[in-house]
């Protein structure tokens, strides 16, 4: 099955959601409290696509070998997912190395589609 996965976060809140088919489902959480007021807005998103994945994981809305089309209005967030890329910040490290376990562990397909940032209508929830 194919899915959208649009995501956003701050030092507050990450939000995501998951499109399939005729299916959303839009997601908060406040930050827990060792992130809260403490990451980066690019930290942020990094979190909100590692638990949203995750998270649609175990409510078995993603399941393996579907495919993920990640919006995002963030670039930068690209490079992360390069091949052999080293970052000196170790909570980027870390996620983009959970998201590409998960992604490896189940299979999953996922491709990054950069959109306005006005079309990131989650950016809204956050």
């Amino acid at each position: 099955m194919q899915h959208s996965f649009f995501f956003d976060g701050n030092e507050k809140r990450i939000a995501w959601s998951i499109q399939s088919g005729e299916t959303k489902v839009d997601q908060i959480r406040t930050h827990p409290d060792i992130y809260l007021n403490q990451v980066t807005k690019e930290q942020a998103k990094l979190i909100a696509l590692h638990v949203g994945i995750f998270w649609g994981v175990g409510k078995f809305i993603i399941k393996n070998n579907d495919h993920i089309r990640v919006m995002t209005d963030d670039k930068s967030l690209l490079s992360y997912f390069s091949k052999n890329n080293q970052f000196s910040d170790e909570l980027i490290t870390a996620r983009v190395h959970f998201i590409n376990h998960l992604i490896k562990q189940r299979e999953l397909k996922m491709d990054f589609e950069i959109i306005a940032p006005e079309k990131n209508y989650i950016s809204k929830l956050v």
